[in-house]
């Protein structure tokens, strides 16, 4: 868990935390909008980001919580469960799912079924978040199976716990490793959010995948108050712009 707070505070001990475990297509727009509700509110905050999967058996298992984000659909089951308060779960938008490759390569054609096969047989790297935990990895694989290549690329594939860090590893070895034909595939959030790597776009109309995500605050908050106070900045007015900067549509 990586630890954020206002400056102004020296030892977090002596301040409110508020505990955020987020989907990892969520972490742009919450890291983002971080800092200025720290200052506000005069609180920490103790964020935790990774594939969905994850994430929800963080959750599942008690780990500390006020806000989670995850799939809308997985945010309603909380909320049939009494996990997350009723009435608190807001949708943050739709991301779908995109390529992207290492800044300054050529952008390949991934316009339709041909396009994009071709484009993932050229590739000697194919950069993806977890194939059995993320939103993206788990699509992403049932993609190579229609297309009929799975097993032709499958050594290929350089797995991450998440999609930032599979872009950013696509990212590093671009610019550390040897000349080669480097390709990736997640959330277009992460994609946007990430130096180093650039969107080729979403993945072609027969293999569109769109998520919705929504946030909602954990029915054992410590800070239910602070934590709705933060859902409603992160879906607010003020911040659609940032929102659709970072990948996520209406």
């Amino acid at each position: 868990m990586a630890y954020i707070g206002p400056d102004k505070f020296n030892d977090k001990k002596k301040i409110m935390n508020l505990n955020i475990l987020s989907a990892g297509a969520a972490k742009s727009l919450v890291t983002s909008l971080q800092s200025a509700f720290c200052s506000d509110a005069g609180v920490g905050v103790e964020g935790s980001y990774g594939a969905v999967g994850a994430v929800h058996e963080k959750f599942l298992a008690g780990e500390p919580c006020d806000v989670v984000v995850l799939t809308d659909a997985l945010i309603a089951a909380l909320a049939d469960s009494g996990q997350v308060l009723a009435g608190s779960g807001v949708p943050l938008g739709k991301v779908r799912t995109g390529i992207a490759v290492h800044d300054g390569a050529p952008l390949p054609d991934i316009a339709d079924r041909a396009a994009l096969s071709a484009a993932l047989l050229a590739a000697q790297e194919i950069y993806v978040s977890d194939v059995q935990r993320s939103t993206a990895g788990i699509h992403f694989a049932n993609v190579l199976r229609r297309l009929g290549i799975h097993e032709q690329v499958e050594a290929r594939l350089r797995a991450y716990p998440n999609g930032a860090v599979a872009m950013a590893e696509l990212a590093k070895a671009a610019a550390g490793g040897p000349a080669m034909a480097r390709i990736g595939c997640t959330q277009i959030t992460e994609i946007v959010y990430t130096g180093g790597v650039t969107l080729v776009g979403p993945l072609p109309p027969e293999f569109e995948l769109s998520t919705v995500y929504s946030v909602a605050v954990s029915s054992k908050a410590a800070q239910p108050e602070l934590a709705k106070r933060l859902i409603a900045l992160l879906t607010s007015a003020q911040s659609q712009a940032l929102r659709t900067a970072g990948g996520f549509e209406a």
